[in-house]
């Protein structure tokens, strides 16, 4: 087990520090309904919303863009988020790139499970840090409309 960790995972006491950089992104998408999967290969920036002010003032700005395959099929894909300071120091609050909330996240422990719903299908996050330069999203999104499991590796470009 790695220096810092804890039960196998890594606490994070900030995680808008902790995130700032770039990161390699590999995400698998599996339909648990119809078989089909999927890959993504790319990277994610987060970068300081306002290069002006700190991060716990400002937040981050999360950046993501690489090729997606479906079904055999590559198309280019990208993201963005806003990860804004949260209720309590060290935490973040996770919004789309509009503006609407998503999520909270708190990694003091290393790892924090999200609920986001959307429409009457349920997106349920588990987020793990394994590392000072290693991190996992694992999503489950289940409901009349979907049946899928994401899960994205995150690894410190250095």
């Amino acid at each position: 087990m790695a220096e810092g960790t804890k039960d196998g995972v890594w606490p994070v006491p900030d995680v808008l520090a902790y995130l700032a950089g770039t990161w390699r992104v590999e995400r698998t998408v599996r339909d648990l309904a119809g078989g089909a999967a999927g890959h993504f290969e790319g990277t994610t920036v987060f970068k300081p919303l306002d290069a002006g002010g700190p991060l716990d003032v400002c937040g981050l700005l999360h950046e993501e863009s690489g090729v997606f395959t479906w079904q055999g099929v590559a198309r280019p894909a990208e993201r963005t988020l806003r990860f804004l300071p949260g209720p309590t120091p060290g935490t973040a609050d996770v919004r789309f790139a509009d503006g609407r909330p998503f999520h909270g996240l708190d990694l003091s422990g290393g790892r924090h499970v999200a609920d986001h719903p959307c429409a009457a299908d349920l997106y349920r996050g588990e987020f793990t840090v394994r590392d000072a330069d290693h991190w996992r999203t694992v999503w489950r999104v289940g409901g009349p409309a979907k049946d899928l499991l994401l899960t994205t590796d995150y690894a410190r470009v250095v």
